[in-house]
Formats: structure tokens, sequence, C-alpha cells
């Protein structure tokens, strides 16, 4: 009996991604953890957008890889792993958000304020940002974060949420017009 050479470290690129997916649709669970491995930063920055805390935005990848390895037999291999793997991330983390607006809006009493934690003004600002932010629809809010904070084009995040380029173009601009109307104190505006 001869002993198997040790695996040689994954290969970068498409190509190699592809044979990596494919392994894990045979159910390779190791092929499935480097797929894990190379799409869990972006997974996370994803859910981030999406999510009120670090917390549920962890909760949401972990659903997300969670679904998309029961779903993987479903894969086609000849669109983006990185693409299909956002667009299960963003529905996890938009269900989580709705799933905990629920639960607050159950459990928060009417006229609950919110006291200032730090005087500083850059702690307000935060703040007033967060809630700002709040005020704004899931779709509009994910938009704006992902396109104003994270950097993705309004191609990427149309794939990433399953819309058009157009209308995450429209939730953009009606999220950055309640911004400005949320905060126009800030600048002095009426």
């Amino acid at each position: 009996m001869t002993s198997r050479p040790p695996r040689p470290a994954p290969e970068e690129g498409p190509a190699a991604e592809r044979e990596i997916i494919l392994a894990a649709q045979r159910g390779s669970e190791e092929a499935f953890g480097e797929l894990v491995r190379r799409h869990q930063r972006r997974a996370y920055i994803v859910a981030r957008s999406i999510s009120a805390t670090h917390e549920d935005a962890e909760d949401a990848v972990q659903d997300g890889f969670l679904h998309a390895w029961r779903a993987l037999d479903r894969f086609r291999t000849d669109q983006p792993f990185s693409a299909w793997l956002g667009r299960i991330v963003a529905n996890a983390a938009l269900d989580l958000a709705r799933r905990r607006k629920v639960r607050a809006t159950e459990a928060l009493p009417e006229g609950l304020s919110v006291p200032q934690r730090d005087p500083a003004a850059d702690a307000e600002l935060r703040q007033r940002l967060g809630e700002a932010l709040e005020t704004l629809s899931a779709p509009q809010r994910s938009v704006v974060v992902l396109h104003d904070v994270q950097g993705f084009t309004h191609a990427e995040i149309g794939a990433l949420l399953e819309m058009p380029e157009g209308t995450a173009r429209a939730h953009l601009h009606h999220a950055r017009a309640a911004l400005r109307k949320t905060l126009s104190d800030l600048r002095g505006e009426p």
C-alpha cells in the first residue's frame, strides 16, 4: 500500500475554483470548506451592509453558507459562485432583519428614547447616521451601504440583491435624498 503525496495548496483563479465547486457538489466537505475560506470575507461584507449588528451579520453568513451547502447541487458552474453566494447571504440577512424587526416591534414600548452614550461630536454623528439609516427601507439601506460604504457597483448590487441595476440606482437615489432630509440640520440646511 502506497501513501498519497500531500495535496498541493489550492490554486487561485476561476478554473481552480470550478474544480473546487465540482468537488463540493460531489459531497466533499473539505472542498466546501475551501469555498467558505475563499468567500467568507465578502459574504460578511454583504451581510453586514444589511444587518443592524455584527452578530446579526455573522448569523446571516452562517445561515447563508448552510443554505448554499444544501443548494450546492443546483448551482450552475457557468455562473460566478461569488454572485450566487452573495444573493443567498443577502437573502439570509434580509430574512433575519425582518424577523428581528417583528420581534423588536412587539417588544419595545412606544416612545422609548435611547440616551446619548457619548457626548463627543463624532459619536453623536455616528448615532444620528445610524438612526437615519434605520428609517430607510431594507432595500434602500442595503443599497446605500453596499454602494457608498463598501464600494460595490450598481450592477454588483443588483446581482447581490436580485434586482435590476436600475432599481438599485433608484433605491440609492431615494436613500440619499431621505438621508439628506433627515440629516439636514447637520449641514445647516432648512
